[in-house]
């Protein structure tokens, strides 16, 4: 018997012990429980950020946030977390913006979708202008920073999306339409 985790990610609970197996109808190995029935489904997060940038002079500054939260904290992100139950992923990037950086964003069109297998997660990388250039930090953040781009703190970045992001970004900065992009080949 596997005593597998309790309550689910929908936030339901089984009524007993829960023990792996394949669901019928199902294909893969779930925690159910006996008693009950219910089947505890350990499906990805999903994770919501943007590259959000501030433009003066027509020199684009991007916002970098300094993490005071493990994990890496004190290493550079851009504003992103875990999606929340009952928000659309927009208004997630948005909250994101605020928690980190008490930004005001407004939202240009989804730069990219990235895959990351190993920690359960898809994240939603957005493409944003900021309402101001005054960022200061929020409670998740150390310090908050516009930056140009050959000043991309890109050896003290918190995560590898991050610079993926950033990257995505460049790539298509001052096209009006594009396809969201997907993980580097690299990545794998």
């Amino acid at each position: 018997m596997d005593e597998g985790p309790k309550p689910s990610a929908t936030g339901s609970a089984p009524a007993g012990p829960v023990h792996l197996r394949v669901p019928e109808g199902d294909d893969r190995t779930r925690y159910v429980c006996l008693d009950c029935g219910f089947v505890n489904y350990l499906n990805p997060r999903i994770v919501v950020g943007s590259v959000c940038t501030w433009t003066e002079g027509g020199d684009a500054r991007f916002l970098m946030c300094r993490r005071a939260i493990e994990p890496r904290r004190g290493f550079w992100t851009i504003p992103a977390g875990y999606l929340e139950h009952g928000e659309s992923a927009e208004e997630g990037a948005r909250r994101e913006a605020l928690e980190e950086a008490n930004a005001d964003i407004r939202i240009d069109a989804l730069l990219a979708v990235y895959s990351i297998r190993r920690i359960g997660q898809v994240q939603l990388m957005y493409r944003a202008t900021l309402a101001s250039p005054e960022v200061p930090p929020g409670p998740e953040s150390l310090e908050t920073a516009l930056v140009a781009w050959d000043d991309v703190p890109w050896d003290d970045l918190a995560f590898p999306t991050v610079g993926w992001a950033l990257r995505h970004h460049r790539a298509v900065a001052g096209q009006a339409v594009f396809a969201p992009f997907g993980n580097p080949e690299e990545a794998g």
